[in-house]
């Protein structure tokens, strides 16, 4: 039984590298913590593969084994050129955000696997499993797990994430297991030269016009929605980032760095916790900064810079925890050695902005109007 679930969650996993289970994954996370992203992709694919699984252990009751293991060699031959096939829908992927966090989530992977690839492994393999609920188990998380890896390299490489070798890899290894199965289960009067020729020039053909279409991206310098929504993802976490490090004065300046103990120092701690985690950081009242704050002469424009860039991520992100409104406490605190509210009513930051300062006031809302266009 649990060699099902090893199986069922590696070809799973297999199915959507680069594919559209890693674009919605990392299209949400750009909205949406991490963990809520993970436990709606849970609970959606339960659901669509619970579905898959009752379907192919039906079947199994009516269609003999060495049928059922011919039909598997066939469709994993055609998940594997279904695996190159490239991903054009930009915008069905984030559509459909009124529900909540997790049910937004859950209901769109829900609703984008049914008739999918990973739903029709999973009826494939449930068909031939003696422990179908081993099979649910395993394929629910694979998909959690390519979910993760998909967040995870998104946030960290971006652009440069190999997505044309994680297809090849994951057609590979699925065409592998269809032609295995192909082999062992084919009547012998069917596996002639002529019909092996003819099977593998069908595959080539297949292979070239559905790469076609990638090659000419590729060609073009364009790049694919999975890389693109990539690139959103990094840049989503990262500018943030870039922009609190450039307001660093430094140890030529500060002579020794007090970490924590300076309100950039906690600031950068506070960077790497944004999206989840942050159970594990303890907070720091912004206002305990105001006395080192004296000594301290960070650079105007670098920290309105870092505060509209971060006041862009609280306009874009549906669900904000609070390591993200600690990073703008802190930005404030610079910029006019207090603290503002902010419940997610733009125009009344933008009013209180200019009550305590209107000119740096002015400067943040011109600037967030030029980043947003």
């Amino acid at each position: 039984m649990f060699q099902e679930m090893i199986q069922s969650l590696f070809l799973i996993f297999i199915a959507e590298m680069g594919d559209k289970t890693q674009i919605l994954a990392m299209a949400f996370a750009t909205r949406f913590k991490v963990y809520e992203v993970l436990l709606g992709v849970f609970i959606g694919s339960l659901f669509n593969h619970g579905i898959a699984v009752a379907v192919g252990s039906y079947l199994s009751n009516w269609i003999p084994i060495e049928t059922i293991q011919m039909i598997a060699g066939f469709l994993f031959v055609g998940f594997a050129l279904w695996t190159l096939k490239m991903d054009e829908d930009k915008d069905k992927e984030n559509k459909g955000r009124n529900f909540g966090p997790m049910l937004t989530v859950a209901l769109a992977f829900f609703i984008g696997e049914l008739g999918d690839k990973t739903q029709l492994t999973a009826i494939t393999l449930a068909v031939d499993a003696n422990f179908p609920v081993f099979v649910l188990f395993g394929t629910v998380t694979g998909m959690v797990l390519t979910s993760a890896l998909g967040i995870f390299v998104g946030s960290k490489i971006g652009e440069k994430v190999p997505e044309f070798a994680m297809k090849w890899i994951a057609a590979g290894i699925f065409m592998f297991f269809g032609i295995g199965k192909l082999y062992n289960t084919l009547p012998k009067e069917y596996m002639t030269p002529l019909h092996v020729s003819l099977f593998f020039v069908v595959i080539i053909v297949s292979t070239y016009l559905l790469l076609k279409p990638t090659l000419k991206l590729r060609k073009r310098g364009e790049i694919s929605v999975f890389r693109e929504t990539a690139i959103t993802l990094y840049e989503c976490t990262h500018k943030i980032k870039e922009g609190v490090h450039e307001i660093c004065l430094g140890e030529a300046i500060c002579k020794k760095c007090e970490g924590k103990g300076c309100i950039i120092g906690y600031t950068k701690d506070l960077m790497e916790y944004i999206g989840g985690g942050e159970k594990d950081i303890s907070f720091i009242n912004s206002q305990d900064f105001s006395k080192s704050l004296i000594k301290k002469d960070f650079d105007e424009e670098k920290v309105i810079e870092s505060l509209s860039m971060t006041l862009i991520y609280l306009m874009d992100v549906d669900q904000k925890g609070i390591s993200i409104h600690k990073v703008r406490e802190t930005l404030e605190m610079i910029l006019f050695k207090q603290t503002l509210d902010y419940d997610g009513n733009r125009n009344q930051y933008y009013e209180n902005l200019r009550k305590i300062n209107k000119p740096i006031g002015d400067k943040i809302i011109k600037r967030v109007k030029e980043l947003t266009k």
